[in-house]
């Protein structure tokens, strides 16, 4: 009898866990209803404590035993409210969270920047899709599971908060610091994608912060450097540049990030950024929108930020312009002092910093770390290096796979027919001919250098006249693919040249690049795999192999030819 009832009883366990966090509160919900840990913290801290929860100070595990003490020292000594972890290794980071929380008076929230998962900030993990080869995706459903992944990926190291996603509209083909992190120039698409991200993560039980408001992508500035303008009208911003974030504020959004921008037409004071507005912070973002949730600074060290205001004046100015969380001010100490004195004097309300920490500490709560429980140091690599997440990321690329120019230079090609397979941008052998090769069993590789001259391109050139069939990678080996893709002038005139010929092109890197290879518009098929890695040349060979069928569309416009949703 036990034996019969034990699988009636383990589907019973199993709805009740899974109804139990289905009804779990969002953290935007959680806001509305009393929490006797939240009370009783903001209750024990003094003012001086109070202040120091609004600070985020850097933390690596790769800058050795001198930097990890001083962190430590910090918030022993200051008290402040979380960490933004930066490079280094998972299993370190967890060894080096359970020690910070050690030291900790009150829990830390540990925050972390992490567009497309672990592998942008840590070692030997995985780094999925940038969003603008997401903002091809067809099927949101595959987004969403990344952001599930993500939390599982965060939560198993002791992170709470993901600076993450980039909601941002990149109408601007310039752009040197949104770009490939951004899924695309449509609002529509940007708001979708962006929400099927935000909705995994959040559902996953991390918090996020969406960024940049009001909106980064129309810039040709980058604010790690100097301080951007945008001169658009209010209704230009909210139409456009504000359309994803109102959007997914209304979704839940439990953060926002604030962008360090001049932007005249919502504040016209002179050189002052977003950050420190208090016409955008609060009047914009949460009396016009209504937002409720954590409102983070972006670094408060960049250049966009201290340029104009220095000696800890733009600490003191974002507090004031109702920031909830200053990320890596320059001195969070004699930021702490300056806010104390500001409310001492009457600038600042004891309430309005009470309003800001009751929102930390309730994301304290809400993601757990208020039960002060330790991460788990054992097999923290293998945790994070899930089959199901190594499955996922072919998946996604996969799905983001785009043809320009139709079909009809991939479906004459066959298997028989002597091929020559070129990889341009790079030596030595890639994943892209190897997976070919596969198929093409009477093939041969060839390889060009980024910067091959004449002669080595005619010896190429004087090969193929042996071949039936031409299929071409373009690889973009940077680290980041950004524009301004470095190829010779030989080697974009072979491109030119057998675009002409009916070669099959694959283009490993930004597809903004595309506008930079005049006559490649002519070639009868071109496959868009938007980034350098073995996930995407495994993807294209595919799609080439007729093995399968490329759904993508193009996020952005990249010139007359290739414009924005175009795609089978």
């Amino acid at each position: 009898m036990i034996q019969k009832q034990f699988p009636l009883y383990l589907a019973l366990l199993l709805l009740f866990t899974f109804s139990a966090q289905a009804q779990k509160k969002s953290y935007i919900q959680s806001l509305d209803e009393p929490n006797h840990w939240v009370d009783s913290v903001l209750h024990k801290l003094s003012k001086r404590h109070k202040i120091a929860q609004l600070f985020f100070v850097r933390a690596h595990t790769n800058k050795g035993q001198a930097f990890e003490d001083s962190v430590g020292h910090v918030i022993r000594k200051e008290w402040i409210g979380g960490l933004v972890f930066f490079q280094g290794g998972p299993g370190r980071q967890a060894i080096l969270t359970n020690k910070y929380q050690a030291l900790a008076h009150t829990p830390l929230l540990i925050a972390a920047d992490g567009e497309w998962g672990l592998g942008m900030r840590l070692d030997s993990t995985i780094s999925y899709p940038y969003q603008m080869a997401l903002g091809a995706i067809q099927d949101k459903e595959l987004i969403y599971k990344m952001g599930l992944e993500i939390a599982k990926d965060y939560k198993r190291i002791g992170v709470q908060m993901n600076f993450a996603p980039d909601a941002d509209i990149n109408n601007n083909p310039k752009n040197p610091i949104i770009n490939y992190r951004s899924f695309g120039e449509n609002r529509y698409n940007v708001a979708l994608k962006a929400a099927a991200y935000m909705k995994g993560m959040q559902d996953g039980g991390l918090l996020v912060t969406l960024k940049h408001f009001p909106g980064h992508g129309d810039t040709d500035v980058d604010s790690h450097y100097d301080l951007p303008q945008l001169k658009f009208t209010k209704a230009r911003l909210d139409s456009l540049e504000i359309y994803p974030f109102r959007e997914l504020i209304r979704e839940g959004a439990a953060g926002v990030m604030i962008a360090h921008m001049n932007i005249p037409s919502l504040d016209n004071t002179p050189n002052l950024p977003s950050t420190l507005s208090k016409p955008i912070v609060t009047g914009l973002l949460k009396e016009e929108l209504g937002f409720r949730g954590l409102i983070v600074t972006d670094a408060m060290e960049m250049k966009g930020v201290v340029k104009n205001f220095k000696d800890g004046q733009a600490d003191l100015m974002a507090v004031i312009a109702g920031n909830d969380i200053l990320e890596l001010s320059e001195n969070s100490k004699r930021a702490i002092k300056l806010v104390r004195n500001a409310v001492r004097e009457g600038k600042i309300s004891i309430d309005r910093i009470d309003e800001s920490v009751r929102k930390i500490l309730l994301a304290k709560y809400w993601a757990g770390v208020y039960k002060r429980d330790t991460v788990n140091t054992q097999h923290v690599g293998t945790d994070v290096n899930r089959p199901e997440s190594m499955a996922l990321l072919q998946q996604l690329a996969d799905a983001s796979m785009t043809v320009l120019n139709g079909v009809g230079g991939i479906k004459a090609l066959t298997p028989e027919k002597r091929t020559a397979i070129i990889s341009l941008g790079t030596l030595g052998v890639t994943v892209f001919q190897r997976e070919l090769g596969s198929f093409y069993k009477n093939s041969v590789y060839f390889s060009l250098d980024k910067n091959a001259n004449a002669n080595a391109v005619a010896k190429v050139v004087k090969e193929l006249g042996m071949f039936d069939q031409v299929i071409i990678g373009i690889h973009d080996t940077r680290t980041r693919p950004g524009n301004g893709m470095e190829l010779s002038g030989d080697v974009k005139m072979l491109i030119r040249d057998m675009a002409a010929k009916n070669a099959v092109f694959a283009l490993f890197g930004n597809p903004y690049n595309l506008a930079g290879l005049p006559g490649i518009e002519k070639s009868k098929s071109l496959v868009v795999g938007y980034q350098k890695e073995d996930y995407m040349q495994k993807a294209a060979a595919e799609v080439i192999e007729n093995l399968k069928i490329a759904t993508g569309r193009l996020p952005v416009t990249v010139n007359s030819f290739f414009q924005y949703n175009s795609g089978l």
